[in-house]
This record gives structure tokens, sequence and C-alpha cells, in this order.
């Protein structure tokens, strides 16, 4: 049979929030891949270890030489459907060959913190890259979920948002290091959003 690539979700950054069966799968690989402080949380004695780096296709070099061995375990941040390395693995690898096991993205934990559903929300990202008009444009009642990144944050994208027809005491909740004891979140306006510190590389819901 075929060796597979076993991506795994592995949740917002707290070790608590990795489903089992995925833990378990992180547990027995022979071939581990993943950010460094995944690997510093999740690696075992006698694993192979690949850090994800800039050079992913170093990573990929390295998944496909191991898989002539056993299968590949990938962990990625979050769930593997939401801006991950599974994009990467699918263009070099066919999808038979990739076996995912979801985990809790960030973007749903910050939501299920607000206690507020998500199925109606607007999710886009301005982590490397730039929503289309349509997507952040203003509509009464509209929910929106945001990635940011160092140049889209806390303060810059709600100056974006309210150029693009969105009233400044709109409310904004601010979210920063999700699941970790020392997580925060900021609930104000847009108009205010402005006067608080940065915060990269945070959830921002507008609802």
């Amino acid at each position: 049979m075929q060796n597979k690539i076993i991506v795994v979700g592995i949740g917002p950054g707290n070790p608590d929030y990795i489903v089992p069966k995925g833990l378990n799968a992180i547990r027995q690989a022979k071939f581990l891949v993943g950010g460094r402080r995944a690997l510093s949380q999740f690696a075992v004695d006698g694993q192979e270890t690949c850090p994800i780096t800039a050079d992913i296709q170093g990573v990929m070099d390295f998944i496909r030489v191991k898989l002539q061995q056993a299968d590949v375990v990938a962990m990625v941040s979050g769930d593997p459907g939401y801006y991950s390395l599974l994009d990467a693995l699918r263009r070099e690898f066919p999808a038979e060959q990739i076996r995912v096991i979801p985990g809790i993205s960030a973007m749903q934990y910050a939501f299920a913190r607000l206690a507020l559903p998500w199925h109606d929300a607007t999710l886009a990202s301005f982590h490397g890259r730039t929503p289309t008009a349509e997507e952040i444009a203003y509509e009464p009642g509209k929910i929106l979920g945001l990635l940011t990144d160092s140049q889209y944050n806390s303060q810059t994208i709600p100056k974006i948002l309210i150029k693009n027809g969105w009233p400044q005491e709109q409310p904004i909740h601010i979210c920063s290091r999700l699941s970790y004891e020392d997580e925060e979140i900021i609930t104000t306006t847009l108009g205010e959003a402005m006067n608080f510190a940065v915060k990269k590389q945070c959830i921002l819901i507008v609802s």
C-alpha cells in the first residue's frame, strides 16, 4: 500500500485543543513535519523531524523521500483546510495520498469565545494577502472574521474598513494569544481600535 501524508490540525496553540486522533497520529509518527514551536511541543524521542520554514520546497523534498519508507505526519496550526500547508501539499502530491485530521482553527475558537455563531459570517484574510472589496464591503448586520499579519493589524485594518463604508461605531473584537493563559479579547469600536496598542497575528471579528 502507498504510504500517506497525514496532515494534522493542532488547533489554535494550546495543546489542550488538539483532537485525540491527531495527537495519537503525531505520537506514532516515524517522520514528523511541523513548525519549530509545534515540534518542540509534540515531537518525541526516536522521531526524525523536519521544521517548516520559508524553504517550502525543502519540506516537500523531505516528505517525498521519507514517504518511500513510511507515512509522514505534517502538523499545521489550526485546521488544515483553512490557509495551511495543505494547499502546497496538494500541488505536490495526489489527493488520494493525503489524509487530513481536522483541528480547531483560531477563527473558530475566536467565535466560540464570543459565543457567536459563525454560519452567516464572511471570513477573509489579510495575512499575506488582501481581501476583495466585496468581501469586506459594509452591509447592515454583516459579520466579518479576519485573519491579520504584522502589516495588516488591529490598528490598520479598522482604517481600511471605515474607508470601505463601515461606521466608526461598529463593534470589533480584537482576539489575541487565543487559547493561551495570557489570552486577551478586547471589545471596542472600529473608531476606537486605532487608539489601542497594536495586536499582530490576531483574529478580528466585526459584528
